[in-house]
């Protein structure tokens, strides 16, 4: 154990006074009283038509798979920068990913390399909204219309946070949440489906209730429910969703905390920084993020590793992040090689993650601060 993680998950206000509500209800399955809480809260700050919880952000993209009907053969956009569950929830359906690049300033899609992507077999892009800063999506939203292509935002990252005033999450035809343990918002494992097109409404809460329209035999709509489609079991119990109902209403408070422990970083550790030759993270004037992360660029692999192990040694833990997608054994299978993706593959061996979270104390920031200004490079280039 370290004295201060990476990560560590919080209770905020009434999590385990609503699981007890919960379980007295005698509703702790899916879709009861705290599911419906959720959903509404959603839909009401973010100004989208429809949420579904999920049991984890890669469910709510396999979701976004069947909905889209992807088929074998089908080509699906995808930054190689990324979570393998982007990737994943669209090989399941016999997609082809092809691998598109990062800008070097936010890490986002590279909306500039995008079109030369597109084929006639190209039946969706995918998009993150990396450490919840939002991708240029007016760039990427003409492309998707002139070609016309769907978009999918994998916006684990990016709950509350906004591109030009707008939420993301909500310039997609859908869009996915992550409550993992890791996120701001948490229940320790949980999604969202943010569905956007109205005419697709029905069909995900068809898909995610098994293929059946159980939702609708509950509302009175039909008198007997059966198998219509093809779908699974994606809903998360009510315990999960009591637990993340408590921290959605917490969501002032939340966001207030790591906000303050993302600008104690950025103003303790620029001087460093700058004199170390370390990239602080970029977030564009037109960009509200959500906090989700605390990320650096060091000037080479060999200084991130040093880093590591400095902080390692003081009882802190400090990560890295992705390795690109494209170079992996499967990604290899999908015709991917080194150089395809230039600044994902240089980028994924510098970026180091602080360690970040909800009950993180001033005492452990100065802490973590402390630590990294004792630290001297002395190994490989900074060039």
């Amino acid at each position: 154990m370290y004295n201060i993680p990476f990560n560590r998950p919080a209770i905020v206000g009434k999590e385990l006074y609503y699981i007890a509500q919960a379980i007295q209800s005698g509703h702790a399955s899916g879709d009861g009283a705290f599911t419906k809480k959720c959903h509404a809260y959603l839909e009401h700050a973010l100004g989208v038509p429809k949420v579904f919880l999920t049991t984890s952000c890669t469910d709510a993209l396999e979701m976004c798979a069947v909905l889209l009907n992807i088929q074998p053969g089908d080509e699906v956009i995808v930054p190689s920068f990324t979570f393998v569950s982007s990737v994943n929830a669209f090989v399941l359906r016999g997609a082809h990913p092809v691998f598109a690049d990062v800008r070097p300033d936010t890490l986002n899609l590279d909306e500039t390399r995008l079109e030369r992507l597109i084929t006639k077999r190209t039946k969706a892009i995918v998009v993150v909204h990396y450490a919840g800063v939002g991708c240029e999506m007016d760039a990427i939203g003409a492309i998707a219309t002139r070609h016309h292509l769907p978009i999918v935002e994998d916006n684990a990252h990016g709950l509350f946070a906004k591109y030009k005033g707008q939420f993301l999450g909500s310039f997609s035809a859908l869009a996915t949440q992550s409550f993992h343990e890791t996120k701001n918002f948490t229940c320790g494992e949980g999604g969202a489906l943010i569905v956007n097109d109205p005419s697709l409404i029905e069909r995900a809460e068809i898909i995610r209730e098994k293929g059946t329209n159980r939702s609708r035999f509950f509302r009175g709509q039909v008198d007997k429910y059966t198998w219509v489609d093809v779908g699974s079991s994606y809903l998360p119990s009510d315990l999960l969703a009591a637990f993340l109902y408590a921290q959605l209403e917490a969501r002032a408070e939340i966001q207030a905390k790591r906000k303050m422990i993302w600008e104690f970083y950025r103003a303790q550790l620029d001087p460093w920084a700058e004199a170390n030759q370390v990239r602080m993270p970029i977030v564009p004037a037109h960009c509200e993020q959500s906090y989700h992360m605390f990320y650096w660029l060091l000037p080479a692999l060999e200084y991130r590793q040093a880093l590591i192990a400095h902080l390692k040694a003081q009882q802190i833990l400090s990560v890295f992040h992705y390795l690109p997608l494209h170079l992996s054994d499967m990604g290899a299978q999908f015709g991917g090689k080194p150089g395809d993706c230039p600044v994902t593959e240089d980028v994924s061996d510098r970026l180091l993650r602080l360690p970040f979270y909800n009950d993180m104390t001033e005492a452990d920031l100065a802490r973590v601060v402390t630590a990294i200004q004792e630290f001297e490079f002395t190994g490989a280039s900074r060039a």
